[in-house]
């Protein structure tokens, strides 16, 4: 390349430990031609243009080890590979993922880096790479750039490909305790913590202990009650119903007010509630009847709506909801006060990073509008309060007033349905006090409850929901893994793989082996071909019925891929002579190729063994610098 410009030869995904780091990352090669020659001090206002444009930068420490050290480099002078690095970290942290791993490294050819980055999620670190040049090259050439633009478009990706606030909240305690995850959706939450026969999977809030059974009760809320019911839970009394007709009888019986809702509905849709008139009891028939399969006209209880989240048969969260009300200005529909003064609440939002959801009017808004006289577009006088929904979100955490026999009562409830994890509704006056006391009740079982209101309270102490989903599938300190062996060198990786293996198989465990000569499930070849790679190797770790697993993992494949795993108990370097031609990722002497094969030692638990050949006169040369976390 021989004009001012920055293009990328190539993008390598690094899907595992590899020789920069023990994360992910996206190894872009960058070449940035006569840009070698002009690093940003000689850029005439390049530094002002940069830190305008993302004035977040200030936040970067780099070298210096503190606060605004990269914009001092890039006014002393720095080359655009290296602000390519921190650039596009700094779209992503903008975009909602914080933090993570850079470099920027000078390759053999001059004017040609390797850019390496902390890949949360393959797409979306690709964008920021493509967003991060574009946004350097206009600084560079002083013509605007819509950062504001860019960032949306990453949150966009984010929001569509990234975890969930739910199950990420589970990976991350898992990692914290080390144990592994794997995803097995890349758009989605469908996820396996721990490797092979130890393995459990994840899927939001449900997890492989959640029946299908049990999820089916859960849904259809007139069976529940019955359950329920059958073992001394208290719920309130009604019936399913068939025509509107029949809702207004089943309401006469059961006495107003009542309560109108779909058998299997979910998210809240299809439910009025406090209904005392026929004709809120027949329109609130004809939404809920299009909501689900059928409808429930329960007697009202007198309370708040509470959520309790039972994992393992304990309470471990409980969140209370609120009515929501706007007081009229006089000059302001009900619509516009709701924007106003509720749903600009920054915490409010249609995604799942919001802990509260955006108020609309719905039909259950406005048959409680329509109970005070107005309509959403009514102007309600000055000083008015108007109540717009009775059981908003259950935005405030009440966790440590939960009164022990509710506590227990919800567990029951959790267990009759046969739920591992639960959502409870209960609807009572006051959560510190038995339901019994007050004439309060259960009124739903929900499988896969949402997560988030716990996490994020509108108000009250964030609840660490992810940590116990991960004890309850991992007790007693279980690590989720099963015996690990890698193996790397120049020569021999491939038969010492396979006597390890055959080892192995002699202590009766079930045995994968991914190496040259293919890929072994025990006795049994399932693959001829050279499986001495990630995808080989990963396919084993998602294999339930491995219980010891060993891969051959040759300089070639840390370089150009990652190891598979996040750890193991036994790291094998048969030897470290002779080195392969490993100039196709730009390594051209041994001290990098031994830094590559080192790469299969760094991962080794530390209650693990490090096996080395003492006999190859190379091994004493081992690179001194440790793995970045």
């Amino acid at each position: 390349m021989t004009h001012k410009d920055i293009v990328f030869r190539k993008i390598v995904p690094l899907r595992g430990p590899n020789i920069w780091t023990y994360r992910p990352v996206l190894e872009a090669w960058v070449d940035i031609g006569e840009l070698e020659d002009f690093p940003s001090n000689k850029i005439p206002g390049y530094y002002e243009r940069l830190s305008a444009m993302l004035p977040s930068l200030i936040e970067h420490r780099c070298s210096y080890e503190e606060r605004g050290g990269f914009l001092r480099r890039v006014e002393e002078g720095t080359w655009p590979a290296h602000i390519l690095e921190h650039v596009t970290l700094e779209l992503q942290n903008l975009a909602g993922l914080p933090g993570g791993f850079g470099k920027a490294r000078e390759m053999s050819e001059r004017g040609v880096y390797k850019v390496i980055v902390r890949a949360w999620q393959e797409d979306v670190t690709r964008a920021a790479l493509s967003e991060a040049r574009e946004l350097i090259m206009a600084a560079m050439e002083d013509r605007p750039f819509d950062v504001d633009a860019a960032i949306e478009r990453l949150s966009d990706m984010v929001d569509s490909l990234c975890l969930g606030p739910s199950t990420a909240s589970i990976v991350d305690a898992a990692d914290d305790r080390d144990i592994p995850a794997i995803r097995l959706l890349d758009d989605g939450n469908l996820v396996q913590i721990g490797y092979g026969a130890a393995m459990r999977r994840i899927w939001t809030a449900e997890t492989d202990r959640t029946s299908a059974i049990a999820e089916g009760i859960s849904r259809d809320k007139d069976l529940t009650k019955s359950l329920l019911q059958s073992c001394g839970v208290p719920i309130p009394e009604g019936r399913a119903v068939d025509s509107p007709e029949d809702a207004w009888d089943a309401a006469e019986d059961i006495g107003l007010p009542v309560v109108v809702k779909p058998v299997d509905g979910n998210h809240g849709r299809g439910v009025f509630i406090d209904l005392k008139t026929r004709e809120e009891v027949e329109m609130a028939y004809k939404v809920a009847v299009d909501e689900g399969s059928g409808v429930l006209v329960e007697r009202s209880i007198p309370g708040t709506e509470h959520r309790l989240l039972v994992i393992g048969g304990k309470l471990v969260a409980a969140n209370r909801g609120d009515m929501v009300v706007v007081k009229g200005d006089g000059k302001s529909t009900v619509r516009e006060l709701l924007d106003i003064q509720i749903n600009c609440d920054p915490r409010r939002g249609p995604t799942e990073k919001h802990p509260l959801s955006i108020i609309r009017i719905d039909s259950a808004a406005r048959i409680e509008l329509g109970r005070q006289g107005l309509e959403a577009d009514s102007v309600p006088a000055e000083g008015r309060e108007v109540l717009v929904q009775r059981n908003a979100n259950h935005a405030f955490d009440v966790t440590d007033e939960v009164h022990p026999e509710t506590a227990a009562a919800a567990s029951l409830a959790a267990r009759i349905v046969g739920l591992d994890i639960a959502g409870i509704d209960l609807v009572a006056l006051d959560i510190s006090k038995p339901l019994a006391e007050q004439g309060g009740a259960i009124v739903e079982v929900n499988a896969g409850p949402s997560l988030l209101m716990h996490l994020k309270p509108g108000v009250g102490k964030p609840r660490p929901v992810g940590k116990a989903i991960v004890e309850h599938l991992f007790p007693n300190n279980t690590s989720g893994r099963i015996p690990v062996v890698g193996v790397t060198g120049t020569k021999g990786k491939t038969s010492v793989a396979r006597l390890l293996g055959h080892l192995l198989q002699l202590t009766g465990k079930h045995v994968g082996v991914a190496c040259s000569d293919g890929l072994f499930l025990g006795r049994r070849q399932v693959e001829t071909r050279n499986s001495a790679n990630w995808k080989s190797a990963r396919r084993l770790l998602m294999a339930r019925a491995v219980e010891a697993a060993v891969f051959e993992n040759g300089a070639g494949t840390i370089l150009g891929e990652g190891l598979a795993y996040d750890r193991c108990q036994v790291g094998v370097v048969t030897n470290l002579s002779d080195a392969e031609d490993l100039s196709v990722y730009d390594v051209h002497d041994t001290d990098k190729a031994y830094t590559a094969l080192r790469t299969q030692i760094d991962v080794v638990l530390k209650s693990g063994a490090s096996v080395l050949n003492a006999a190859d006169p190379a091994s004493p040369r081992w690179p001194s610098c440790p793995m970045a976390k």
